[in-house]
């Protein structure tokens, strides 16, 4: 392809002022500051558990520290309505359930929105869920025939 003499000055001449210009987008090493994790739950609980567990891992790796803030009441509402508050640089992250995200979503009116305000990170954990009833609702002959039928030794 050949280029017209006019346009492959005007190339070269670009090409070389491009060093000159000043950078003005320039990156900034991440993290520079402590990081806030809050956790919508009381102290001691699973989800503070696992949000002390991955902190550990997230100070090594990042070589900065992590601040944890256990901000429990209102079903998790008042924590995270604090991290959707919180200025979007990624220095502020929240680790919940299902429990602090959609059920508080469907059953409550929020001062924000679940979708719009906050991004999934990553999934951290999972675990098993059960299902429990009285034994009123199904008779004594019931629960025992539930127990054996699912490999479980009958104690009468």
């Amino acid at each position: 392809m050949k280029f017209p003499r006019r346009k492959l000055l005007h190339f070269a001449l670009g090409a070389a002022a491009l060093p000159l210009l000043p950078r003005v987008a320039r990156a900034q090493a991440f993290p520079s500051r402590p990081i806030t994790m809050i956790v919508p739950a009381s102290p001691g609980g699973p989800t503070d558990t696992i949000g002390r567990i991955l902190l550990e891992r997230m100070q090594a790796s990042l070589g900065q520290s992590v601040v944890v803030e256990n901000v429990a009441g209102a079903g998790g509402t008042i924590a995270t309505g604090r991290v959707a508050r919180a200025a979007p640089d990624g220095y502020t992250i929240c680790i919940g359930g299902w429990n602090h995200f959609v059920v508080n979503g469907a059953a409550y009116p929020l001062t924000y929105d679940l979708l719009d305000d906050f991004q999934a990170i990553a999934m951290v954990a999972s675990g098993p869920s059960k299902r429990t009833e009285t034994r009123r609702r199904r008779g004594r002959a019931g629960w025992r025939a539930r127990r054996t039928s699912a490999g479980f030794r009958s104690r009468a």
